[in-house]
């Protein structure tokens, strides 16, 4: 129970990476502010407390500053402190460089930066104020180390990210407050089997297939495993690590070429 007692507010929490985080942030003891665009969120939170487990839900778009603010002090009445906070809500949507409108680019940036910066800086107050904190950023492995065609938006997002992460570590590590970035190669979530559709909707499995045959450990990731990667950084066993950036991708930007070996 290495989260026990402790307090997480995690975005983007109603399904794929960030639902296996809040199920290994409940499993290790935390009680969980479970924050969402999808109103999915709320059976989520009905499911999660039939099986008696301390959640809240709170339908919420990031990019609103003063929704975010609402919450956060709703959260802080209640429960009196938050020691983690998870920024995982992301939105990826392929399209060629040339085709993207400012529409596009904003929508990305808007999730992706604005509201990750907006339920940041809602919720660090507090953090100083208890000297203690546990920020975990999802960036991707995607716009740091490698990217496709018709990830432009997305790419520079989630490098941008890294940036952030490093800059809240240093800021903020005399205040006891952990900043540190998870960098997720290709896990099966509904974000990627979406990616898979608009590469080929007549065939989205096999776009996964060519996936994970391209990956060295010839499968995708399982959001229970990015769920305990992310409930080590969240717990005392990772005290001394902070501003980093840590991969989990099957092994998938290991290969130099673009024939895998047997």
């Amino acid at each position: 129970m290495k989260l026990d007692g402790k307090v997480a507010y995690v975005t983007g929490g109603a399904m794929g990476n960030g639902l296996g985080i809040v199920k290994m942030f409940l499993k290790y003891g935390a009680t969980v502010i479970i924050a969402d665009y999808n109103e999915r969120v709320f059976e989520v939170e009905e499911v999660l407390r039939e099986k008696g487990y301390p959640v809240k839900a709170y339908h919420l778009d990031i990019r609103d500053a003063r929704s975010v603010q609402q919450s956060v002090e709703e959260v802080i009445k209640e429960y009196e402190r938050i020691d983690i906070l998870v920024n995982n809500a992301g939105v990826c949507k392929l399209k060629p460089f040339l085709e993207m409108t400012e529409e596009d680019r904003d929508y990305h940036f808007g999730i992706n930066i604005d509201g990750t910066w907006n339920v940041t800086h809602a919720i660090v107050p507090y953090m100083v104020k208890n000297r203690y904190g546990k920020i975990i950023n999802l960036s991707s492995v995607t716009g740091v180390m490698v990217a496709d065609p018709g990830e432009a938006a997305y790419a520079t997002t989630k490098a941008a990210l890294v940036g952030f992460t490093k800059a809240l570590a240093r800021e903020f590590a005399p205040y006891h407050i952990n900043v540190n970035a998870i960098l997720p190669g290709y896990i099966k979530t509904p974000m990627v089997q979406g990616m898979a559709l608009d590469s080929n909707q007549e065939d989205p499995e096999s776009v996964i297939d060519g996936i994970s045959q391209a990956i060295p450990l010839g499968r995708l990731g399982k959001i229970n495993e990015l769920g305990e990667l992310a409930a080590f950084l969240a717990s005392e066993e990772s005290s001394y690590i902070t501003g980093s950036s840590i991969v989990i991708d099957g092994g998938s930007t290991l290969p130099e070429t673009m024939t895998m070996g047997s």
